[in-house]
């Protein structure tokens, strides 16, 4: 018997429906947090229903990633069409805005982020991962083919800062309205391209000890030492795979010795990152006090935390953590988070008017520089293999210089 067309394209249509609803509600609670009730309550079926679609909630988790998994593929295969590596950039940039517009206009629905794959089952992480990785790869290859192992280097770090740039965009494209996408694309794109940094300017930053950004441990009960350990576990495990015990063991603490110092998880996920802007306010501070030019003091905040980022005990928190708190409190690390973009957008103005910093969106160049920053928390491996400065060196590049440029020595 033949299939009937109009029941495929019903199945299809509820299947999507049904991968809509939870990527919504894995971007508000998680992956763990997402149940199949809410799903049948969302697209107005009943949990049966859904059960008929996927017997798992696991399942349906692994088809929301591989879904926003395909929804990158598709914008890399829009940069593969040219040929140049700008151009290719480009049109996988081009993409990506006009996916934000469909969705700005709600004639799409949003995506699941990856920040909670982490809490899948080791199985069904792996396969996803491996979709993953094969994606990077792809996106990696935009940049050309690499003709030695510095390259190869070079050209993962681009393709992990473009990557996480896109991941950013959304949270801060909020606050522009959509006639303003053009423009805003244009100015990211040619940060992108030519970097912040003015022509002739190079990369020497001043060498700030990381005693000073990264606060003392006053003892194992301490509320630093518990910070530590939570930042690690959550950029490690995602939102809900760092429980209050298991952050508890790391420490070899009690429970209530938490407790002692924080009322609720949230308050916990809010104090972790209280502690992480404390550390980046430091380090512009920081820089801010040493001599030389105003480029020179951006380049010094941004080495000071990829240094914290590549080798200290314990790295900011992911920015992807948010997505896990209630909206109000969401609200509030976001706005934070933009305090400090706007002292960067400070010091990148005063760099202009004195020449050392080319003339860019100074908010958009600040926003793109934290997703930098929080980028590099993920690279930590990549960095071992290279010299600590050379590390610093090539990933800062990606902003300072751009994307294209030849690769520094």
């Amino acid at each position: 018997m033949l299939p009937n067309p109009e029941r495929t394209t019903r199945y299809q249509e509820k299947y999507e429906r049904i991968l809509e609803a939870a990527s919504a509600l894995i971007n508000e609670r998680g992956a763990t947090g997402m149940t199949f009730a809410d799903v049948a309550r969302d697209v107005g079926l009943n949990t049966t229903s859904v059960t008929y679609y996927f017997q798992r909630k696991e399942q349906l988790a692994v088809a929301c990633y591989n879904r926003s998994i395909d929804r990158l593929e598709s914008f890399i295969a829009a940069g593969e069409r040219h040929e140049t590596p700008r151009e290719r950039i480009r049109g996988f940039i081009n993409a990506n805005f006009e996916d934000l517009l469909h969705i700005r206009k709600g004639e799409a629905k949003n995506y699941a982020g990856f920040s909670e794959l982490r809490t899948l089952n080791d199985k069904a992480q792996e396969e996803t991962r491996a979709r993953y990785r094969n994606m990077f790869r792809r996106l990696r290859a935009l940049f050309g083919a690499p003709e030695n192992e510095r390259e190869h280097s070079a050209f993962t770090a681009r393709a992990n800062v473009l990557l996480e740039n896109m991941y950013w965009l959304p949270v801060w494209l909020e606050r522009y309205d959509m006639p303003d996408f053009e423009r805003v694309k244009a100015r990211m794109f040619d940060i992108f391209d030519h970097g912040i940094a003015a022509p002739g300017q190079i990369w020497s930053p001043h060498d700030i000890s990381l005693d000073t950004v990264i606060p003392e441990v006053a003892g194992k009960n301490s509320l630093e030492n518990f910070l530590r350990a939570a930042t690690i576990l959550i950029n490690d495990r995602g939102y809900r795979g760092a429980s209050v015990e298991r952050i508890a063991s790391e420490l070899n603490v009690t429970k209530g010795s938490f407790y002692h110092h924080l009322n609720a998880k949230d308050d916990l996920v809010v104090a972790c990152f209280r502690r992480s802007f404390d550390i980046i306010a430091r380090s512009q501070q920081a820089a801010d006090e040493t001599e030389g030019s105003y480029w020179q003091h951006l380049a010094s905040s941004i080495a000071t935390l990829l240094n914290v980022q590549f080798t200290n005990a314990s790295p900011l928190l992911r920015g992807t953590a948010r997505q896990s708190l209630p909206a109000p409190l969401r609200s509030l690390v976001f706005d934070e988070a933009t305090r400090l973009a706007r002292r960067y957008a400070g010091m990148m103005m005063d760099g202009i008017a004195e020449g050392s910093v080319r003339p860019v969106d100074t908010l958009i160049a600040a926003q793109m520089t934290m997703s930098t920053l929080n980028s590099a928390c993920d690279e930590r491996a990549w960095a071992n293999r290279l010299a600590s400065p050379d590390a610093v060196k090539i990933y800062a590049s990606t902003i300072a210089f751009g994307l294209f440029q030849p690769i520094m020595s």
